[in-house]
């Protein structure tokens, strides 16, 4: 009997940090990003998901909770992270991304369905060959990252 497993996208607020810095490094020696490379935009930070099993997934849904209205893309990489924080390059972001918003006059989060499906089920390719999988997410409209509350959930 499948049952379901729903994985959190985790703030890593170290990474998020991290790649801040390098912006802050290049801004200060007045030096240009390397051509291709992804620099976080003040409104972006950096989750993670830690698959805790890796085969025999299927896709089922997103569940995102949005405090107040507004926009938040969630954005997948390819990108393996490495201790020497090798430069995210613009060629890692997957997509398409996960667009989720909801409107002043609603309760109800939207989302482009067919978008958000195709997004899912990359995720489970990805899970296979990979332990940890890395997301920016960009907050629109107002919302911060306190304000929203998004996960994966697979059919095991």
């Amino acid at each position: 009997m499948a049952s379901e497993l729903e994985l959190h996208l985790v703030q890593d607020v170290q990474l998020t940090n991290c790649m801040r810095l390098r912006e802050q490094s290049l801004q200060q020696k007045d030096e240009k990003p390397q051509d291709g490379e992804k620099l976080l935009r003040p409104n972006e930070y950096v989750y993670r998901v830690d698959f805790s099993r890796q085969h025999g997934l299927r896709f089922v849904r997103w569940n995102v909770v949005l405090e107040k209205p507004g926009k938040v893309d969630v954005i997948g990489t390819s990108q393996h992270w490495t201790p020497d924080l090798t430069n995210l390059m613009r060629r890692q972001l997957l997509e398409p991304a996960g667009v989720f918003w909801k409107n002043p006059d609603t309760q109800e989060v939207e989302c482009n369905e067919a978008d958000a499906l195709e997004f899912g089920e990359r995720l489970v390719e990805l899970a296979k060959i990979r332990k940890v999988m890395y997301f920016l997410l960009a907050y629109h409209d107002g919302l911060k990252p306190a304000h929203v509350k998004c996960s994966v959930v697979f059919k095991v």
